[in-house]
């Protein structure tokens, strides 16, 4: 036997995630898994192994929509269909690409043929591939926002519409929707988050054996595919035998009050959003209990249900990890137990095993490895982002907060700078004001800037680079109208050629790179002051985060600037660097703005279509020259006049507080040729218009008289 997958039963470890998989295998309306964790794991291993253990689809011949001869869909494209016996095929895995456009997900039209032949020919796309199968999303995290849109209405109606131009084709897509992803790489967008029945985090086993085991299989498998598939085949047929009996069962599953009591204390117990969740648990208790050849749910089904089903679901926030206190789980539950005794145990036999159990060898059917008679200690969970707080009451013994220094920082400081002071928390985050870039971009979409993309609001047309993907009707039809008595037109039909359609250009919004440059600097050190500052840091992610842009930290003290997060599309991590962030040293502004033009330069060859933003978090002293060599506050005026000169656009925080103020940051927000805002005219009900619109701001402060106005300011 030949297999062009890993053998699903030969994974090791990660019993979770081969039972979520299977329980939607045995009841697909659990509505799909979302598999987290780092690299290296297998995600993507089982999940595409998981296909081979689905039943094989009845389907009528020669439709390319996967009808069931016994129920037809009545709006297919290929039909209609008459019913009768019909084919059979295996369950399909179809694989959506992350960078795949629109068309090809929901398929396309012939437009040229529609318009004058009035026919509808439709190409499907891989929804109608993915119908009564698996849609597999590998990295769904970095999924574009408009297939996002596409996959959450196919998912909700289980069913695709393409409309274009008032020609319109429906089909049925109802599919066991997939999605792996790493975190580091940045979250999912809620919307979606919440269409997944259950999820998992994965993370590499830390046992030692397990790890052995691991790799052996793997080098197994690679030096003969086929000879290990056909070693494994038993377990394959003992699991896909399992699934067929939990199928068969799962109709016949009594899910009583009691659980749905459970359920229901469960999911207000721990704030979940909507009703969405009591369902998709109520489905997986019951599949659960199906799994283990049960006809009633009990309390450990509930349990392994929300376990599965509410930690995606509980997220307050972008920042906040996901999880469940299973401690709180078991509270609740207990307070409802069940009243059916328990079911006495039934004896062992081949099928009694879980979906992580192999055979009496312990080894495998591959001989050897790690013993698996005992299950490996589960890795140790990976800390929150962040360190425990070190900030708000001091410890006994610690000085109280020094009141800020007002002398002037062109005067020498003691050799060091401040000492260093640990990370303090950052205040509350709240809603700030949009900052954007002016102008009209074409970078990746997103919900800052305005773009050119290919979704938003019509703006005009041009001869289509390619594939024609959005008709301009209107404009279409003036190339053609001119060169109709030429072609012979007779009829009613408009005689139409390729080189009279015309491609529709919209204008939307794109996502930017929002590199911030923060002072870690000694006069940053005040306690209240830091926390102020990492608050509306952390502000603007939250900002960046929602409308899905990239984002960078680099961090200046001491002797130098130091990039702490590369340009990333993960937010969460750029938090994290930021709550560890410790501050003390002089100020080397210079070394940080010249830090921030390496890296946009770097950016600018890797995506040119991406634009930048750059947030200036300061108060805007400059003590150190950080190894450049010359005056401090000199340099850091001509690194911000280059960064300008570049076309950079930036947008200064000022962190100045007190009774004396220099205006320092005001001089630097001039230079950038950018506006300064406040820590508290950041937020959005109180900035009135000063960074409402960026593009205002930059042309007054280049310009010769803005400049000279900020400077005497």
């Amino acid at each position: 036997m030949s297999s062009a997958h890993f053998p699903f039963s030969a994974v090791v470890g990660q019993d979770d995630l081969r039972l979520a998989l299977l329980l939607n295998a045995v009841s697909p309306a659990v509505g799909g898994v979302l598999v987290r964790g780092e690299k290296g794991t297998a995600k993507s291993t089982a999940v595409r192994a998981l296909s081979a253990l689905l039943p094989r689809v009845d389907v009528v011949p020669g439709c390319r929509f996967s009808c069931a001869p016994a129920a037809p869909d009545p709006d297919c494209p290929d039909g209609p269909h008459e019913a009768g016996p019909g084919g059979e095929r295996p369950a399909r895995m179809v694989e959506l690409p992350v960078g795949a456009s629109e068309d090809r997900l929901v398929g396309s039209l012939d437009i040229e043929r529609a318009l004058s032949e009035g026919v509808k020919a439709f190409e499907p796309g891989l929804l109608a591939d993915a119908h009564r199968g698996i849609l597999y999303v590998d990295e769904v995290n970095l999924l574009h926002d408009h297939l996002v849109d596409v996959l959450l209405d196919a998912a909700a109606m289980g069913a695709s519409y393409v409309e274009r131009e008032g020609v319109s084709v429906r089909h049925a897509a109802r599919f066991l929707l997939v999605g792996t992803m790493n975190p580091e790489e940045g979250e999912l967008r809620p919307q979606l988050l919440d269409r997944f029945g259950l999820t998992v985090e994965v993370a590499a086993s830390r046992e030692p054996a397990q790890r052995v085991e691991v790799v052996r299989r793997r080098l197994a498998y690679e030096d003969d595919p086929a000879g290990f598939a056909s070693r494994w085949a038993g377990d394959e047929h003992d699991v896909r035998a399992r699934v067929v009996a939990a199928r068969a069962l799962l109709p016949r599953v009594v899910l009583g009050d009691t659980s749905l009591l459970q359920i229901a204390a469960t999911c207000a117990g721990f704030e979940v959003d909507g009703m969405r969740a009591d369902i998709v648990m109520a489905r997986t208790a019951t599949a659960l209990a199906a799994w283990a050849g049960r006809t009633d749910v009990v309390k450990e089904d509930v349990r392994q249900a929300a376990l599965l089903a509410l930690p995606h679901r509980r997220r307050r926030a972008p920042f906040d990890a996901p999880g469940l206190d299973e401690d709180k789980l078991d509270r609740i539950l207990d307070e409802f137990p069940d009243d059916e005794p328990e079911p006495e145990p039934e004896p062992e036999g081949p099928d009694d095993r879980g979906p992580g159990d192999e055979g009496p060898d312990d080894g495998g059917p591959d001989g050897g490895g790690a013993p698996q008679d005992e299950e490996p200690q589960a890795p140790d969970s990976p800390e929150a982002p962040g360190t425990p707080d070190t900030g708000g009451t001091p410890d006994a013994g610690e000085a109280p907060d020094a009141p800020e220094s007002t002398e002037d920082p062109r005067s020498p400081a003691p050799r060091g700078g401040a000492p260093e002071q640990a990370a303090v928390r950052a205040s509350e985050p709240f809603r700030t004001k949009m900052l954007s870039v002016p102008g009209l971009g074409e970078g990746a979409a997103g919900r800052r800037s305005r773009a050119r993309t290919a979704h938003g609001r019509t703006t005009g047309s041009r001869r289509p680079r390619g594939q024609l993907t959005k008709l301009h009707l209107a404009a279409t039809v003036h190339a053609a109208a001119p060169h109709q008595k030429a072609r012979g037109r007779s009829g009613r039909g408009l005689v139409v050629r390729k080189d009279d359609l015309r491609q529709a250009t919209r204008e939307g919004r794109e996502g930017n790179l929002v590199l911030f440059v923060v002072d870690a600097s000694g006069s940053m050190a005040a306690r209240q002051r830091m926390s102020a500052v990492k608050g509306a840091v952390l502000s603007l992610l939250l900002d960046a985060y929602q409308r899905r842009d990239k984002v960078g930290l680099i961090t200046f003290r001491g002797a130098g600037a130091e990039l702490a997060l590369p340009p990333t599309s993960s937010v969460d991590a750029a938090a994290a660097r930021l709550e560890q962030l410790p501050t003390g040293g002089r100020t080397p502004l210079a070394a940080g703005l010249l830090k921030a033009r390496e890296v946009l330069r770097i950016e600018r060859l890797r995506d040119p279509s991406r634009r930048p933003l750059l947030v200036v978090v300061t108060d805007g002293r400059a003590t150190s020259a950080g190894g450049l060599g010359g005056d401090a506050r000199e340099l850091a005026g001509r690194g911000a006049r280059l960064l300008a000169a570049e076309g950079v656009t930036s947008v200064v925080v000022d962190c100045e507080s007190g009774p004396v103020r220099l205006g320092l940051a005001g001089v630097l927000a001039a230079d950038l040729g950018g506006p300064a805002v406040s820590l508290d005219g950041l937020r959005a009900d109180s900035l009135a218009g000063l960074v409402k619109n960026v593009r205002t701001s930059v042309e007054s402060a280049r310009s010769p008289q803005g400049a000279g106005n900020r400077r005497a300011a």
